[in-house]
């Protein structure tokens, strides 16, 4: 599996970087390393880039280079995918309308 097939919410931990040249070791850099533990925060919009979170970062990445990072799930990924946030409001997760402060 690679980042790329993660659902937001989902928590993974690296097996290994395909990538080379300079982008497999600017990912490495920031943190993409054999046994680093990290999860997905979202996935863009319109096959947008991803938002993870590694070693403390969030970090932003391609969907192209998401796909070049072999993981294997922490967790039980389907329920990430299930409470992904359908029917959510954007900002908190309250729904719509719900007129609370945060």
């Amino acid at each position: 599996m690679f980042v790329s097939d993660a659902p937001a919410g989902a928590s993974f931990k690296v097996k290994r970087v395909l990538l080379d040249k300079e982008v497999g070791k600017r990912l490495a850099d920031m943190g993409f390393t054999e046994g680093a533990e990290g999860a997905v925060v979202r996935g863009g919009f319109l096959r947008g880039p991803f938002q993870v979170r590694i070693r403390g970062y969030d970090i932003l990445i391609r969907r192209s280079e998401a796909a070049g990072i072999e993981v294997e799930p922490v967790g039980d990924w389907s329920a990430a995918r299930d409470a992904r946030g359908r029917g959510r409001g954007f900002r908190h997760g309250h729904g719509r309308g719900c007129g609370c402060s945060e």
